[in-house]
């Protein structure tokens, strides 16, 4: 592997590399740089637009390994991946702030939505009717109502979501608990489930708008609480020749055309 990232760097000492892009593409193919993804920016289809951005504009081949944010972070530290492509700032942050993964780059924002059952006419509605951007008035709501009259699915796994759903959890003074509170199933689908289950959920709404529907609906959004932002850093611990430029170019100008691009993001 040492011989075929020393090739790499030397074909890829610039964005304009000496040599043919076939042969460049070729190195590459053969030592392909490992991109550890929160698996919700997988299922939105952002990781693989940005992937396939980067690739055609470059020759470069990026391997998406996805997981968990959390996880994904630990195997970064270890030297595991080349890089990671996650949506879990604060633990993001304290990584860098130790040293143990640097060039930390803002890639694209979303938002975390809270989803449940539509409510239909008369129809009763555990939330009490719209609350509009309120997240935290909206989880305490769900605490006041009857143990059997709902179901909050957590992923319950260091995603994302599962960060972002346990910081309002926090915010909302509310420790979460059976019977209303499950959690996922591990390997399966968070949105998938909540509808099969007819269950409320905090979800990315790229992951929504690719997989969502009915029965159920975004019941909050718009809370800055609520806000999501995904970020690009690189591994202290190895230095793949083209991880620079890949964390370069999808926090530059090209990149952020593909993140403005996807439903449900915006360039950063």
């Amino acid at each position: 592997m040492v011989s075929r990232r020393h090739a790499l760097s030397l074909s890829l000492a610039a964005l304009l590399p000496a040599v043919p892009a076939a042969a460049q593409q070729r190195k590459s193919l053969a030592d392909p740089l490992r991109v550890g993804v929160d698996q919700a920016l997988v299922d939105s289809g952002l990781a693989r637009a940005l992937q396939h951005g980067f690739g055609a504009d470059t020759g470069i081949a990026v391997k998406l390994v996805p997981g968990v944010a959390l996880t994904l972070l630990e195997a970064l530290e270890r030297g595991e991946l080349d890089a990671t492509l996650t949506n879990a700032p604060e633990a993001e942050a304290k990584l860098d702030k130790q040293g143990l993964a640097h060039d930390r780059q803002p890639i694209a924002t979303g938002e975390f939505v809270i989803v449940g059952p539509a409510v239909r006419g008369k129809g009763e509605d555990v939330l009490g009717g719209a609350l509009g951007r309120d997240a935290v008035a909206a989880l305490k709501r769900l605490k006041e109502a009857a143990p059997d009259s709902f179901r909050f699915l957590s992923a319950g796994d260091g995603s994302g979501a599962h960060v972002a759903e346990q910081a309002m959890w926090r915010a909302a003074g509310i420790a979460p608990a059976a019977p209303w509170y499950v959690t996922l199933k591990p390997g399966e689908s968070l949105v998938a489930q909540a509808r099969a289950r007819g269950a409320f959920a905090l979800v990315e709404r790229g992951v929504w708008l690719a997989q969502g529907g009915a029965p159920l609906a975004v019941r909050i959004e718009g809370d800055a609480r609520l806000a999501e932002e995904v970020h690009a850093m690189r591994s202290f611990r190895v230095n793949h020749p083209a991880g620079k430029i890949f964390v370069a170019w999808i926090a530059g100008a090209k990149g952020r055309r593909v993140a403005a691009a996807q439903r449900g993001y915006r360039a950063p």
